[in-house]
């Protein structure tokens, strides 16, 4: 713009003034992409004080059904030893259920816990476990809807799970469940680099006996003061090494990212994804804007979360974000970007229906032919017709096949 109008025009302070107004300019925010580095800095969890203390947990999902009708795996990882259990449970089951192989395998071995931290699976947001986790005193610390890094612990140890458990069905065969024992031993008695050490030698304080360590471990190894002592400099010797391991991340992650704060009472634009839910054949809806907002922040959460004043719009979605979300809003509070013209699902995606398919025709590929139907969306930037799979949009808006007489043109 400056170079624009800088051949007809000038004024003082020119070039400074139009970069103000670009600044300012509310569908400009909308519409821009952020070519800077991702904001907010690394933020470290505290280092465990004890043993099975602070614990992260998750679910491993859509599983292939196991013949004792297990399809999922619940991971728990105690923070400070990295040790971890693997229980193989069913994804429908309740949460009373759940609550009971809790108590059964993670309470009655090592205790209840200070604090949890896991992501906002509904299990987990759900009131049965929270009011259980408040009688036990326990804390829950949930990562933000939006930005899921904050259980790191268990989504490593869940990829580590999942390697191993592909590993054992190719080589050996059989279902997952007959190999999870077997995995859970092993990721207990591998070397771990942030504590430098096996998770069950931190553990239980000595090196665990299995086939390649059959050395027999003396009974004045396993009693007396000696072993208390013992295992009381081995969880310092931990924490220093954990200290070391989490700063060497710390300084990795910092470096590719920038601090920014906000304030109560500050405009921010919050970030979304353009979505439109089905396979495409032709254009993908890319032009829906990448911000949306400006929306007022009520509360600062921890130190890189911000509670925003969210629209009757946007009712069903969580209104606590990560920074990495949020951009800095420098057009006039006023103005608000209507949000009438868009439907944002819980996950901040954008979700255009089909009103009417158009036209009918038969793709026809080498050894095959497809149905595809020529689809009217509820766009409301502009008319959308695109050619989607017959069977796709019928499974998913069967009411668009009630009452239709439209032909087959090919």
């Amino acid at each position: 713009m400056y170079y624009d109008l800088r051949d007809m025009y000038w004024w003082p302070s020119m070039k400074k003034e139009i970069a103000i107004y670009v600044s300012k300019c509310l569908t400009c925010a909308k519409v821009k992409e952020e070519h800077q580095r991702p904001s907010g800095l690394l933020q470290k969890p505290e280092i465990p004080e004890w043993k099975w203390e602070n614990i992260a947990m998750d679910f491993i999902t859509k599983l292939p059904r196991s013949s004792s009708g297990h399809d999922a795996i619940w991971v728990i990882v105690d923070r400070l030893t990295k040790s971890a259990h693997f229980l193989a449970i069913r994804e429908d089951y309740n949460m009373e259920k759940l609550a009971r192989l809790y108590i059964d395998e993670i309470v009655a071995g090592h205790g209840v816990p200070t604090s949890i931290i896991s992501d906002r699976d509904r299990r987990f947001t759900s009131r049965f476990w929270q009011t259980m986790q408040k009688a036990l005193g326990t804390r829950l610390d949930m990562s933000t809807a939006y930005h899921p890094q904050t259980d790191g612990q268990s989504e490593r140890t869940i990829q580590m799970l999942e390697d191993m458990l592909r590993a054992c069905v190719i080589d050996f065969g059989g279902s997952w469940n007959i190999h999870l024992p077997l995995a859970e031993f092993s990721y207990n008695n591998s070397y771990h680099s942030s504590i430098r050490c096996a998770p069950f030698e931190a553990l239980y304080g000595r090196k665990c006996r299995s086939p390649i360590l059959w050395a027999e471990i003396g009974d004045s190894r396993l009693i007396g003061p000696e072993l208390v002592q013992e295992t009381t400099d081995k969880v310092v010797v931990i924490k220093d090494r954990l200290k070391g391991a989490r700063d060497r991340q710390k300084s990795y992650a910092d470096n590719r990212r920038k601090p920014l704060e906000f304030q109560v009472g500050d405009h921010v634009m919050l970030k979304v994804s353009p979505w439109k839910g089905v396979v495409r054949f032709g254009k993908k809806g890319k032009l829906a804007p990448r911000f949306v907002g400006p929306f007022e922040i009520l509360e600062r959460i921890g130190s890189v979360a911000y509670m925003l004043e969210l629209p009757e719009e946007l009712g069903g979605v969580h209104d606590t974000f990560h920074v990495s979300n949020l951009k800095r809003c420098l057009a006039d509070a006023n103005l608000h970007v209507p949000l009438n013209e868009i439907k944002v699902d819980k996950t901040l995606r954008f979700v255009e229906e089909p009103l009417e398919f158009m036209d009918r025709e038969v793709k026809n590929l080498k050894r095959s032919k497809i149905p595809i139907v020529k689809v009217r969306w509820n766009s409301k930037r502009r008319p959308e017709f695109t050619w989607e799979r017959e069977d796709y949009i019928k499974a998913k808006y069967p009411r668009l096949f009630e009452n239709t007489n439209v032909e087959l043109s090919g």
